[in-house]
């Protein structure tokens, strides 16, 4: 395979909806890793899913095994090595590692993209790695290759110890992470996920799927302070999360009161769910003596999240950090990332689908 300090990935990510194939050269070990994403191929099928009003397994399922090879076609398209443009075969036997999703996600759709994975490993003779989705998104700051720590460089020394969340569909994780390589859980949700919340209170709204989106693009609208919905938690002294009371808190209210500004209630059902992530991630940081906090997942791209959490970290002198917004949701990019650093930890977890996986 070469140094380990230099590897070309091919990652696969079908967790859930999103058929993702990567192609991203690796380097810097664990050090200072660095990635130069070549190829990041994503193929949605929101518009199956929406008349359901969300994702559908064996739908799921279906979709993947049509579009993996297509995406895999377009992931190794001709990509300029110098003068050269190499054919689909030739690019495959330069590749050094095979990356895959093994959990959490949709156990069907996990399925077809580790098959997949297999039988591309099988024949071009390659290594495979499996790689846990949520360390992809907790690595996913670190396809943000810039200077983002006050005028210093974008060193891994200067971030760790880090406080990092995890906010998506299915996951609200509170993480310290000591270093790049060591970590520990210490909070996730009871219930609901924050995704999840927004979600469900986008139908109880009557938008369509996606709702997280749809709802935030609503809450633009609306007055926060409007309705004093509850913050589930949020001065309890552990680092747990609980939502669901706030969906039902939502749901009596929509019915109590028929005539309110629906973009009034989104409001304020976005503030109340920031408030709590927010009071428990800064205080996590504080107890944690950490010099960052480190946003990651799906409803880390909502945006009056990501400017509160960046304006309390100038606040509390904390460097924010945070990926583009196309690599917060699910994307084999950072699938690849995760796929590095444990290469480089020599990890070789189950090639397997693993539909209840945890950090």
């Amino acid at each position: 395979m070469g140094s380990q300090n230099f590897v070309k990935i091919l990652a696969i990510e079908t967790s859930c909806d999103e058929t993702a194939i990567a192609l991203v050269d690796a380097k810097g070990g664990l050090r200072q890793p660095n990635f130069k994403v070549l190829k990041n191929i994503i193929s949605s099928q929101i518009k199956i899913h929406r008349p359901f009003g969300g994702v559908v397994p064996s739908l799921a399922k279906r979709e993947h095994l049509k579009n993996l090879p297509v995406v895999l076609q377009k992931a190794l398209s001709p990509i300029l090595y110098g003068r050269t443009e190499w054919e689909m075969k030739e690019k495959l036997n330069n590749i050094g590692l095979i990356a895959v999703t093994v959990g959490p996600g949709l156990e069907p759709a996990l399925w077809t993209g580790i098959n997949f994975a297999k039988e591309l490993a099988k024949k071009y003779k390659k290594p495979l790695i499996g790689v846990n989705h949520l360390e992809g998104h907790m690595y996913s700051f670190l396809l943000k290759q810039k200077a983002v720590i006050s005028k210093s460089e974008f060193r891994i020394s200067n971030i760790y110890p880090a406080i990092v969340l995890i906010v998506s569909g299915g996951h609200t994780i509170l993480i310290y992470q000591k270093s790049l390589t060591a970590w520990k859980k210490i909070g996730e949700t009871r219930d609901d996920a924050a995704g999840e919340a927004f979600d469900k209170v986008a139908r109880l709204l009557g938008l369509p799927y996606p709702g997280g989106p749809e709802l935030e693009k609503l809450a633009m609208g609306g007055n926060p302070s409007a309705i004093e919905f509850p913050r589930p938690m949020i001065y309890q002294k552990n680092y747990d999360f609980s939502f669901s009371g706030l969906k039902t808190a939502v749901l009596y209210y929509l019915r109590d009161h028929p005539k309110i500004r629906e973009k009034d209630v989104a409001a304020s059902f976005q503030q109340a769910i920031i408030d709590v992530l927010i009071q428990k991630t800064i205080r996590a940081a504080s107890e944690y003596k950490v010099r960052s906090v480190i946003l990651s997942g799906g409803v880390a791209s909502n945006k009056a999240l990501q400017k509160r959490l960046r304006a309390e970290c100038r606040k509390n002198k904390l460097s924010f950090l945070s990926a583009e917004r196309k690599y917060q949701t699910d994307n084999a990019a950072m699938i690849a990332v995760a796929a590095y650093i444990g290469h480089l930890r020599g990890r070789k977890p189950r090639i397997t689908a693993q539909a209840n996986l945890n950090l």
